[in-house]
């Protein structure tokens, strides 16, 4: 249990980085098991989501899925976002190199300004206009990487930016709906996700090899992460979130190469870099303005 004398800051800090720890393993599961990538996501979505909504009734004694029992349409749209950004991660994961998913992935903060801007009407200042660019730039170098043969494939880098644009709305939904819990349905949507790859698959049954891949996967990594992710961000500003979410666009091929001597190839590195530091020098900034303007408020 966490110190009750330890700052919000620390406290959020430490839950969040821990769901980095957590999830980074995850795309060198989905590539150790050998079921085809529809039993994966009907295993991983229906464990993952039942642990989230078994979790939340537990410590609630029930009443946080009572949201469930009368969804708004941000529910429906949650879960709905949310269960096909997981279908397009598992596909993107199992169809182009681990380190373009996790680069792509990485790109969701920048649709998450783009819906501010087009779809809230908020003002995107000009450190978020050139972070888009340079993302573009980015983006552009690992497609091409794809195109010519480095390894990946156009459909999977496709599939990442849709799991990137899912993850932005889902984010942009739960900031739109401060008032109510949008757990519960996430871990609809992740139910969801199991089910429609349960139709699409010839068959749900995987080899006895890889149910301890999928059970660490399904019952621990994607839920506890994803409790942390949803948890950890209440006590950090913004800016601290995307630096540690990146992490995961380290450790993540990191762990694949290591283990499968999956290598990405120059195009996806030079690309990801560029993505990454990109994302890296906009969140610093943010920080040295958010401590800049506390130092000025604390003056006046």
């Amino acid at each position: 249990m966490m110190s009750e004398t330890m700052s919000p800051y620390l406290r959020g800090f430490l839950i969040t980085l821990f769901g980095v720890l957590v999830i980074s393993p995850d795309t060198l599961l989905i590539r150790l098991i050998e079921a085809d990538h529809w039993a994966q996501l009907f295993w991983r979505g229906t464990l993952s989501g039942l642990a989230v909504l078994v979790g939340i009734a537990v410590v609630t004694r029930g009443r946080g899925l009572q949201p469930l029992l009368r969804p708004t349409r941000a529910d429906l749209l949650m879960a709905v976002v949310y269960g096909s950004g997981n279908i397009a991660f598992v596909y993107s994961a199992t169809h182009t190199l681990v380190a373009n998913t996790l680069f792509l992935l990485s790109t969701s903060p920048i649709f998450a300004a783009l819906i501010a801007r087009f779809v809230l009407k908020e003002a995107v200042g000009m450190r978020t206009v050139l972070t888009i660019a340079a993302t573009i730039v980015g983006i552009a170098v690992i497609a091409s990487g794809s195109l010519g043969g480095g390894g990946g494939t156009i459909e999977g880098d496709l599939a990442a930016l849709w799991a990137a644009i899912a993850l932005a709305v889902t984010f942009s939904i739960a900031r739109r709906q401060k008032g109510r819990s949008m757990v519960p349905a996430m871990g609809a949507g992740a139910i969801l996700a199991g089910l429609t790859a349960g139709a699409l698959a010839p068959t749900v049954m995987i080899p006895e090899g890889d149910r301890i891949w999928m059970g660490l996967m399904g019952l621990w990594v994607v839920p506890v992460a994803f409790a942390c992710l949803t948890t950890g961000p209440r006590y950090l500003p913004a800016a601290d979130v995307g630096l540690l979410m990146l992490l995961e666009a380290v450790f993540g091929p990191l762990l694949v190469w290591w283990v499968l001597g999956e290598d990405p190839g120059p195009r996806t590195l030079l690309g990801g870099a560029i993505v990454l530091g990109a994302m890296v020098v906009s969140n610093l900034w943010l920080l040295a303005r958010g401590q800049r303007d506390r130092r000025l408020a604390r003056r006046t």
